[in-house]
Protein backbone atom coordinates (compact mmCIF):
# COMPACT_ATOMS: atom_id res chain seq x y z
CA UNK A 1 0.00 0.00 0.00
CA UNK A 2 1.88 3.25 -1.26
CA UNK A 3 0.58 6.86 -1.07
CA UNK A 4 -0.26 9.11 1.09
CA UNK A 5 -2.71 7.40 3.48
CA UNK A 6 -5.42 8.36 6.10
CA UNK A 7 -6.87 6.10 8.59
CA UNK A 8 -9.79 7.79 10.10
CA UNK A 9 -11.16 6.54 13.81
CA UNK A 10 -14.92 7.04 14.13
CA UNK A 11 -15.10 8.42 17.19
CA UNK A 12 -11.94 10.12 17.68
CA UNK A 13 -11.62 12.18 14.10
CA UNK A 14 -15.34 13.32 13.78
CA UNK A 15 -14.19 16.94 12.18
CA UNK A 16 -12.53 15.42 9.18
CA UNK A 17 -15.57 13.21 9.37
CA UNK A 18 -17.67 16.10 8.68
CA UNK A 19 -15.69 17.90 6.34
CA UNK A 20 -16.02 14.53 4.05
CA UNK A 21 -19.72 14.14 4.37
CA UNK A 22 -20.29 16.61 1.46
CA UNK A 23 -21.01 15.29 -2.20
CA UNK A 24 -19.20 18.61 -3.44
CA UNK A 25 -16.10 18.44 -1.17
CA UNK A 26 -15.78 14.82 -1.84
CA UNK A 27 -15.85 15.74 -5.96
CA UNK A 28 -13.15 18.21 -5.20
CA UNK A 29 -10.81 15.97 -3.57
CA UNK A 30 -11.37 13.13 -6.14
CA UNK A 31 -10.61 16.05 -8.65
CA UNK A 32 -7.66 17.60 -6.86
CA UNK A 33 -6.49 13.81 -6.45
CA UNK A 34 -6.62 12.91 -9.96
CA UNK A 35 -5.69 16.26 -11.82
CA UNK A 36 -2.93 17.51 -8.88
CA UNK A 37 -2.49 20.91 -8.15
CA UNK A 38 -5.49 23.27 -9.44
CA UNK A 39 -6.86 26.81 -8.73
CA UNK A 40 -10.36 27.54 -7.57
CA UNK A 41 -11.64 28.99 -10.66
CA UNK A 42 -10.58 25.98 -12.32
CA UNK A 43 -12.09 23.84 -9.93
CA UNK A 44 -15.51 25.61 -10.13
CA UNK A 45 -15.06 25.75 -13.77
CA UNK A 46 -14.56 22.03 -13.96
CA UNK A 47 -17.40 20.71 -11.33
CA UNK A 48 -19.63 23.43 -12.52
CA UNK A 49 -20.02 24.85 -9.16
CA UNK A 50 -20.02 28.31 -7.98
CA UNK A 51 -17.14 30.16 -7.09
CA UNK A 52 -18.00 30.98 -3.86
CA UNK A 53 -19.08 27.54 -3.10
CA UNK A 54 -15.53 26.07 -3.96
CA UNK A 55 -14.02 29.24 -1.91
CA UNK A 56 -15.68 28.01 1.24
CA UNK A 57 -15.34 24.12 0.67
CA UNK A 58 -11.98 24.51 0.32
CA UNK A 59 -11.56 26.34 3.47
CA UNK A 60 -13.19 23.22 5.40
CA UNK A 61 -11.17 20.86 3.76
CA UNK A 62 -7.89 22.93 4.48
CA UNK A 63 -9.00 23.18 8.29
CA UNK A 64 -9.53 19.43 8.44
CA UNK A 65 -6.35 18.93 6.84
CA UNK A 66 -7.13 17.41 3.62
CA UNK A 67 -6.19 19.52 1.26
CA UNK A 68 -2.99 22.18 1.36
CA UNK A 69 -2.18 25.25 -0.84
CA UNK A 70 0.37 27.33 -2.13
CA UNK A 71 0.49 30.50 -3.13
CA UNK A 72 2.05 31.31 -6.88
CA UNK A 73 2.75 34.15 -9.23
CA UNK A 74 -0.08 34.13 -11.47
CA UNK A 75 -0.52 36.64 -14.93
CA UNK A 76 -2.22 39.13 -12.64
CA UNK A 77 -0.94 38.78 -9.25
CA UNK A 78 -0.49 35.63 -7.19
CA UNK A 79 -3.09 32.74 -7.01
CA UNK A 80 -4.06 29.83 -4.63
CA UNK A 81 -2.45 26.37 -5.84
CA UNK A 82 -5.08 23.53 -3.75
CA UNK A 83 -3.38 19.86 -3.43
CA UNK A 84 -4.93 16.36 -2.34
CA UNK A 85 -3.23 15.62 0.71
CA UNK A 86 -4.22 12.05 0.89
CA UNK A 87 -4.29 9.52 -2.07
CA UNK A 88 -6.72 7.23 0.09
CA UNK A 89 -9.11 7.91 3.20
CA UNK A 90 -10.49 4.78 5.18
CA UNK A 91 -13.08 5.22 7.84
CA UNK A 92 -12.67 2.59 10.40
CA UNK A 93 -15.11 1.65 13.37
CA UNK A 94 -14.05 0.27 16.95
CA UNK A 95 -13.20 -3.28 16.18
CA UNK A 96 -13.06 -2.38 12.36
CA UNK A 97 -10.34 -3.56 10.29
CA UNK A 98 -10.10 -4.20 6.34
CA UNK A 99 -7.73 -7.23 4.49
CA UNK A 100 -5.09 -6.26 3.23
CA UNK A 101 -2.03 -8.18 1.14
CA UNK A 102 0.94 -5.98 1.19
CA UNK A 103 3.34 -6.34 3.87
CA UNK A 104 4.05 -2.62 3.70
CA UNK A 105 1.97 0.35 4.58
CA UNK A 106 3.41 4.37 3.64
CA UNK A 107 2.54 7.15 4.94
CA UNK A 108 3.44 10.59 4.26
CA UNK A 109 2.68 13.40 7.25
CA UNK A 110 3.26 16.99 6.36
CA UNK A 111 5.68 19.03 8.24
CA UNK A 112 3.01 21.54 9.61
CA UNK A 113 0.49 18.64 10.68
CA UNK A 114 2.04 18.55 13.82
CA UNK A 115 -0.09 17.93 16.67
CA UNK A 116 1.69 19.05 19.46
CA UNK A 117 4.69 21.35 19.74
CA UNK A 118 7.30 22.89 22.44
CA UNK A 119 9.71 25.20 21.31
CA UNK A 120 11.83 28.00 21.62
CA UNK A 121 13.80 31.01 19.61
CA UNK A 122 15.31 31.27 17.63
CA UNK A 123 12.30 29.52 15.58
CA UNK A 124 10.57 29.73 12.74
CA UNK A 125 8.29 28.78 9.76
CA UNK A 126 8.27 29.01 5.99
CA UNK A 127 6.43 27.74 3.35
CA UNK A 128 7.86 28.04 -0.46
CA UNK A 129 5.99 31.70 -0.28
CA UNK A 130 7.29 33.05 2.69
CA UNK A 131 7.29 32.86 5.99
CA UNK A 132 4.49 32.26 8.48
CA UNK A 133 3.94 34.11 11.36
CA UNK A 134 6.19 35.88 13.17
CA UNK A 135 10.14 34.76 13.62
CA UNK A 136 11.44 34.03 16.98
CA UNK A 137 8.02 33.65 18.14
CA UNK A 138 7.54 30.63 19.35
CA UNK A 139 3.59 31.20 19.60
CA UNK A 140 3.87 31.58 15.41
CA UNK A 141 4.08 27.25 15.50
CA UNK A 142 0.46 27.84 16.66
CA UNK A 143 -0.66 30.08 13.42
CA UNK A 144 -3.12 28.12 10.90
CA UNK A 145 -0.41 28.74 8.43
CA UNK A 146 1.33 26.11 9.25
CA UNK A 147 -0.01 23.46 7.39
CA UNK A 148 1.24 24.92 4.25
CA UNK A 149 5.04 24.52 6.32
CA UNK A 150 7.85 23.69 4.15
CA UNK A 151 10.80 24.48 7.15
CA UNK A 152 10.65 24.85 10.51
CA UNK A 153 13.22 25.53 13.07
CA UNK A 154 13.77 25.77 16.34
CA UNK A 155 16.70 25.41 19.11
CA UNK A 156 15.42 22.82 21.89
CA UNK A 157 11.91 21.28 22.35
CA UNK A 158 9.84 18.99 19.50
CA UNK A 159 7.18 18.76 17.74
CA UNK A 160 5.00 15.70 17.97
CA UNK A 161 2.95 14.44 15.10
CA UNK A 162 0.09 11.66 15.22
CA UNK A 163 0.18 8.76 12.76
CA UNK A 164 -2.59 6.26 11.98
CA UNK A 165 -1.95 3.00 13.45
CA UNK A 166 -3.47 1.15 9.93
CA UNK A 167 -1.40 -2.08 10.84
CA UNK A 168 -3.57 -2.14 13.98
CA UNK A 169 -6.75 -1.22 11.92
CA UNK A 170 -5.84 -4.03 9.52
CA UNK A 171 -5.19 -6.51 12.21
CA UNK A 172 -1.64 -7.01 11.21
CA UNK A 173 1.81 -7.01 14.13
CA UNK A 174 4.33 -4.89 12.91
CA UNK A 175 7.94 -6.55 12.54
CA UNK A 176 9.50 -2.96 11.15
CA UNK A 177 8.93 0.80 11.59
CA UNK A 178 11.24 3.47 9.56
CA UNK A 179 10.88 6.91 9.64
CA UNK A 180 12.72 9.23 7.18
CA UNK A 181 13.06 12.47 7.04
CA UNK A 182 15.29 15.41 6.03
CA UNK A 183 17.26 17.12 8.91
CA UNK A 184 20.17 19.45 10.00
CA UNK A 185 21.41 21.41 12.94
CA UNK A 186 20.33 25.28 13.36
CA UNK A 187 22.06 28.08 14.10
CA UNK A 188 21.72 31.67 12.87
CA UNK A 189 22.71 31.99 8.94
CA UNK A 190 24.48 28.75 8.51
CA UNK A 191 27.52 26.63 10.28
CA UNK A 192 29.08 23.11 8.77
CA UNK A 193 30.83 22.88 11.82
CA UNK A 194 27.77 23.08 14.25
CA UNK A 195 26.97 19.13 16.32
CA UNK A 196 23.12 19.51 17.20
CA UNK A 197 21.86 15.67 18.93
CA UNK A 198 18.37 15.23 17.59
CA UNK A 199 16.39 12.96 19.06
CA UNK A 200 13.28 10.74 17.62
CA UNK A 201 10.43 9.20 20.35
CA UNK A 202 7.92 6.99 19.19
CA UNK A 203 4.69 6.68 21.91
CA UNK A 204 6.85 8.67 24.38
CA UNK A 205 10.01 5.92 23.94
CA UNK A 206 13.52 7.43 23.03
CA UNK A 207 14.38 5.19 20.33
CA UNK A 208 17.54 6.89 19.01
CA UNK A 209 19.96 9.89 18.56
CA UNK A 210 21.28 11.43 15.40
CA UNK A 211 23.80 14.12 15.72
CA UNK A 212 24.17 16.31 13.03
CA UNK A 213 27.70 17.50 12.29
CA UNK A 214 26.18 21.01 10.90
CA UNK A 215 23.62 23.26 9.41
CA UNK A 216 24.63 23.30 5.57
CA UNK A 217 24.72 26.31 3.44
CA UNK A 218 27.37 26.21 1.42
CA UNK A 219 25.03 25.88 -1.90
CA UNK A 220 21.40 26.24 -2.25
CA UNK A 221 18.97 23.27 -1.61
CA UNK A 222 17.98 21.36 -4.89
CA UNK A 223 14.19 21.95 -3.73
CA UNK A 224 14.86 25.02 -1.57
CA UNK A 225 12.61 28.46 -3.18
CA UNK A 226 14.96 31.25 -4.63
CA UNK A 227 13.24 33.95 -1.99
CA UNK A 228 14.76 31.79 0.71
CA UNK A 229 18.25 34.43 1.46
CA UNK A 230 21.65 31.85 0.51
CA UNK A 231 22.56 32.80 4.28
CA UNK A 232 19.67 30.59 5.33
CA UNK A 233 19.83 27.35 6.09
CA UNK A 234 19.84 25.53 2.64
CA UNK A 235 19.33 21.27 3.03
CA UNK A 236 19.62 18.27 5.09
CA UNK A 237 20.86 14.97 5.68
CA UNK A 238 17.71 11.98 4.67
CA UNK A 239 18.32 9.83 7.76
CA UNK A 240 16.00 7.36 8.57
CA UNK A 241 15.21 5.53 11.87
CA UNK A 242 14.53 1.57 11.92
CA UNK A 243 13.00 0.05 15.25
CA UNK A 244 12.85 -3.45 14.74
CA UNK A 245 13.04 -6.64 16.91
CA UNK A 246 16.99 -6.31 17.10
CA UNK A 247 16.82 -2.85 18.32
CA UNK A 248 17.14 0.81 16.70
CA UNK A 249 19.38 1.49 13.35
CA UNK A 250 20.02 5.08 12.05
CA UNK A 251 20.79 4.45 8.21
CA UNK A 252 21.85 0.52 9.50
CA UNK A 253 23.92 1.34 12.39
CA UNK A 254 22.06 0.19 15.80
CA UNK A 255 22.46 3.20 18.23
CA UNK A 256 19.73 1.44 20.99
CA UNK A 257 18.38 -1.33 21.77
CA UNK A 258 14.82 -0.13 21.93
CA UNK A 259 13.10 -2.78 19.69
CA UNK A 260 9.58 -2.72 18.15
CA UNK A 261 8.16 -4.73 21.52
CA UNK A 262 9.27 -1.80 23.09
CA UNK A 263 6.38 0.64 21.13
CA UNK A 264 3.67 -1.69 22.03
CA UNK A 265 1.96 -0.79 18.62
CA UNK A 266 -0.94 -3.18 18.81
CA UNK A 267 -2.48 -1.23 21.95
CA UNK A 268 -2.12 1.91 20.19
CA UNK A 269 -4.55 3.67 17.81
CA UNK A 270 -1.87 5.86 16.61
CA UNK A 271 1.66 6.32 16.40
CA UNK A 272 3.07 9.09 17.88
CA UNK A 273 6.24 11.19 16.65
CA UNK A 274 8.17 13.18 18.52
CA UNK A 275 11.26 14.40 16.87
CA UNK A 276 13.27 17.81 18.77
CA UNK A 277 16.43 18.89 20.73
CA UNK A 278 16.47 17.92 24.54
CA UNK A 279 17.54 19.89 26.98
CA UNK A 280 19.78 17.73 28.54
CA UNK A 281 21.53 17.41 25.04
CA UNK A 282 24.95 17.14 25.28
CA UNK A 283 24.81 19.14 21.66
CA UNK A 284 21.97 21.24 21.79
CA UNK A 285 22.42 22.95 18.38
CA UNK A 286 19.04 22.90 17.50
CA UNK A 287 17.41 21.78 14.61
CA UNK A 288 16.18 22.30 11.03
CA UNK A 289 13.19 20.07 9.79
CA UNK A 290 13.06 19.91 5.72
CA UNK A 291 9.63 19.56 4.09
CA UNK A 292 8.12 19.39 0.37
CA UNK A 293 9.52 22.58 -1.27
CA UNK A 294 12.42 22.45 0.38
CA UNK A 295 15.87 20.88 1.19
CA UNK A 296 17.81 18.14 -1.34
CA UNK A 297 14.88 15.93 -0.72
CA UNK A 298 11.31 17.07 -1.91
CA UNK A 299 9.12 14.90 0.53
CA UNK A 300 7.29 15.18 3.62
CA UNK A 301 8.19 12.64 6.62
CA UNK A 302 7.63 9.76 5.74
CA UNK A 303 6.46 6.64 7.68
CA UNK A 304 6.49 2.89 6.36
CA UNK A 305 4.96 0.02 8.67
CA UNK A 306 6.40 -3.88 7.79
CA UNK A 307 4.23 -6.27 8.76
CA UNK A 308 3.87 -9.82 9.34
Amino acid sequence: MTGNFLVLDAEMQIDVLKALASSARIRMLKLLQSEGGMNGNDIARMLELPQSTVSTNLQILEAAGLVRTETRKARKGNQKICFAIYDKVMVTLENGGAAENSNIIDVSMPLGLYTRCEVSAPCGLCSTTGVIGLLDVPGSFLDPGRMNAGLIWFTRGFVEYQFPNNAKVLGRNVEMIEFALELSSEVPGTLADWPSDITLSINGRDAGTWTSPGDFGDERGLYTPSWWKLAGSQYGRLKTWSISTDGTFIDGVKVSTVSIADLDLSNHHSIRLRIGVKETARHPGGINVFGRGFGNHDQDIQLRLHMA
